[in-house]
């Protein structure tokens, strides 16, 4: 197949086009186009002519969302609208990426059908993408406490945040040196998920762009179990052959915090996408050792 790309060069983003590339020989078209023009988009499409679209590209920028409303609507929601409409006037299937972040996190275990309730800007925004994707036939792809290798940089890009992004790697890196490393806890932040190997979804991705019948439908992208940050960390411990002595635990510190609202449990059940798309639902450990075979060969590990 070939498949447009959009984000290829994050961290989400180059896990679907390795996965696309080296287990499937798919074509990926992955060259930058300003996402917030639409003609630009337009053009996009019509000149490379893919099978398929991916849109995974996002503002990756917590402040400057914040500080820049409306560019960030025009990031997230109108960029998603331009693709999925292309995608829509070729009739070629389009899968945009979506976060558990949309949910509220007052009970977890989200189906692919709860109604979402963001908490933050930025759950909104993907709320709001998904409601102009789905209007337009596009498959929803929510991803949730995605760990794996950075393909396109040799570092990890940042530490641990309020979320669970790069939290795994982020504790091989200090503790495989000897460092200490602190794990956040609190009700005020994102403390429990159902974490996910990016290369997985970017195969979920992948299956539902050649399933039969899955325009307007939502699929979640994890795995079978739900963890608070300090059970992934001690299971990272384990996998990885790591000192779990060289972990603290603590509150998360202030300046993370201030003026900002985190959902708590974003846990994610994907029974629905398991059945429908015929894709595993690895256990938290199997993931880990996905990961550890991905970090340490190279290659993409088999689930």
């Amino acid at each position: 197949m070939k498949i447009a790309l959009t984000g290829a060069s994050g961290f989400v983003g180059c896990n679907i086009a390795k996965t696309l590339t080296d287990r499937h020989g798919d074509d990926v078209i992955a060259e930058r186009v300003d996402m917030t023009d639409r003609a630009a988009v337009e053009h996009h499409i019509l000149d490379h002519k893919p099978d398929a679209v991916i849109h995974c590209a996002i503002l990756n920028d917590w402040d400057r969302m914040w500080g820049d409303r409306r560019y960030a609507w025009e990031c997230y929601v109108e960029a998603s609208r331009y693709y999925t409409e292309a995608a829509q006037q070729a009739g070629i299937p389009c899968v945009v990426v979506s976060t558990d972040w949309v949910f509220d996190g007052t009970r977890g275990n989200y189906t692919e059908d709860d109604i979402p309730n963001p908490t933050n800007f930025y759950g909104f925004l993907k709320a709001a993408t998904e409601l102009v994707a789905i209007e337009r036939g596009a498959t929803i792809a929510r991803v949730s406490g995605v760990n794996g290798p950075h393909w396109a940089r040799p570092t990890t890009p940042r530490a641990q945040d309020p979320g669970f992004g790069y939290f795994v790697a982020s504790i091989v890196d200090a503790l495989e040196v000897g460092k200490r490393f602190t794990v956040w806890e609190s009700p005020l932040i994102n403390s429990k998920a159902s974490p996910s190997l990016a290369s997985m979804c970017g195969e979920v991705m992948r299956t539902a762009l050649v399933t039969p019948h899955m325009d307007g439908k939502i699929v979640h992208c994890c795995g079978s179990e739900s963890v608070t940050r300090r059970e992934l960390a001690m299971q990272t411990c384990e996998v990885f052959d790591l000192d779990p002595d060289l972990l603290d635990f603590a509150d998360p510190p202030a300046t993370e915090l201030e003026g900002k609202v985190f959902p708590h449990d974003t846990s994610l059940d994907a029974s629905w996408t398991s059945r429908t798309l015929a894709t595993p639902l690895p256990t938290v450990r199997e993931l880990l050792e996905g990961f550890r075979h991905e970090r340490t060969t190279g290659q993409l590990a088999h689930l």
